[in-house]
């Protein structure tokens, strides 16, 4: 009965999928928010280098991952995928449930699979200093590892609700090297307006983003860096799906569910696109992806898919994603990475086109989903994977009813180590189950930019 499928270094994949090339028809393009016209390379520069740049554009099917970068990743992956009998036997079901443990990086989560080649090309285009958001504090802990690797510098926005209930991510970050600060602060323009405005915001991810995408615009020796969301962000954490895929074929298995918790949507495209991909090149058929978020921040399930700012200052692009409206501030959910009013374009697409089915949960139902899941497979995860864990379950019940052997792969995308905090806090009945009113969603989509022409 074999539990943990590993692949050798030496079938660490050699490339990157981009499943741009597959998509029926080009995305939206990301729009100029002063002009509204399509961003071009030259706008991007500012606060990108060009390999990203490049990458973030490209409709090439695979892409090269250096050498170097490879090198580094080693250092974890191939991360193994993990067959949970005891869950199964718990449940009680037909399925097979597999799950890619990703909690096995120095960062503990999936993060630095974009944070290396990212703090790479920034290295080789002479990049200075990395200035950076985060929401629960897995990508800025990972971001400062990667810097840390290149002799770069780093600076983290980290969102105010998480840095006050997760001290211990802004220590890893510290270790790394890197400065952290609470945001929104009064570091930046942007900040200075929020805290004017609400001088007691809990913070939120797009408030983060404004101040990390002025830093770096404000300083020549600076770019900007982001953990999800952007298209080239979810190309590099597709090295996920892409060794799941392996893994399972050396078990002569293929997975007929696929499930990722969605905030932005990094670590969901990279456990879902390759299999996405296998449906839009007709190479797989019947395959569900299921996409879960929370239902305090319910980005796909009851947003609407328009153009709107990945921040809340207007400083970015505007980007064709599902989204409750870039000044929409959500609960200080203990699943702080998840607390974004937007998502990644192609995930928004994948969704619009019926290939990604969008599920919410309540935070208490995923609590319980986490405790069973520490009491089975012994792994405490963190409240963002949990919603992933939560879904596979259901999935898994649901075959209980039917009676089908269903496999069913998840993306355990980190370990909960530093979010005890919020585990404490649901043995004290103090977590609570909020689903966003719809008039605060109609307020906040009432204030999308309006489209010229």
């Amino acid at each position: 009965m074999q539990t943990k499928i590993y692949l050798d270094e030496e079938n660490l994949p050699k490339t990157w999928y981009n499943i741009q090339a597959d998509l029926p028809s080009p995305l939206d393009p990301p729009l100029h928010p002063a002009t509204g016209k399509p961003v071009g390379s030259a706008d991007l520069a500012p606060i990108f280098p060009m390999e990203l740049i490049g990458q973030e554009m490209s409709t090439k099917r695979d892409i090269q991952i250096p050498e170097d970068v490879r090198e580094i990743l080693k250092i974890w992956r191939p991360s193994p995928l993990i067959r949970a009998h005891r869950l199964e036997k718990y449940l009680k079901t037909p399925a097979k449930i597999y799950y890619k443990w990703e909690g096995v990086s120095p960062a503990g989560s999936h993060k630095p699979n974009t944070a290396v080649p990212q703090a790479y090309y920034n290295m080789k285009d002479g990049t200075e200093r990395i200035a950076t958001e985060t929401g629960a504090g897995q990508w800025g802990s990972a971001l400062a590892f990667a810097t840390s690797l290149f002799g770069l510098e780093c600076t983290v926005y980290m969102v105010r609700s998480s840095y006050v209930h997760k001290p211990y991510r802004k220590s890893m970050m510290q270790v790394w090297g890197a400065e952290c600060i609470p945001s929104p602060s009064p570091r930046t323009a942007s900040g200075r307006a929020m805290l004017e405005k609400d001088p007691d915001t809990t913070g939120s991810l797009g408030m983060a983003i404004s101040e990390a995408v002025e830093d770096a615009a404000t300083h020549a020796n600076t770019h900007y860096s982001l953990g999800s969301v952007l298209n080239h962000v979810c190309l590099h954490q597709t090295i996920m799906g892409l060794e799941a895929r392996e893994q399972l074929a050396m078990v002569d298995d293929y997975p007929d569910v696929v499930i990722g918790s969605v905030g932005g949507g990094s670590n969901f495209a990279g456990i879902s696109f390759p299999f996405a991909g296998d449906i839009l090149t007709g190479k797989a058929k019947g395959t569900e992806i299921i996409g879960v978020e929370p239902a305090a921040c319910p980005t796909m399930t009851r947003g609407l898919y328009e153009y709107d700012y990945g921040d809340v200052a207007g400083l970015t692009p505007m980007l064709k994603m599902y989204t409750l409206g870039h000044e929409f501030v959500p609960p200080a959910l203990h699943a702080g990475g998840l607390r974004y009013h937007g998502d990644s374009p192609i995930v928004s697409r994948l969704v619009h086109d019926g290939i990604i089915t969008p599920k919410s949960y309540l935070q208490n139902e995923v609590f319980e989903a986490a405790e069973i899941f520490a009491r089975t497979e012994g792994i405490i995860i963190a409240p963002e994977a949990a919603h992933a864990a939560k879904g596979a379950m259901d999935a898994a019940l649901e075959c209980r009813k039917t009676g089908e052997a269903k496999t069913i792969l998840f993306c355990n995308s980190g370990h909960g180590h530093f979010d005890m905090s919020a585990y404490d806090a649901f043995h004290a009945g103090e977590i609570i189950d909020y689903e966003c009113p719809d008039d605060l969603i109609k307020e906040s989509l009432s204030h999308l930019p309006k489209m010229r022409g």
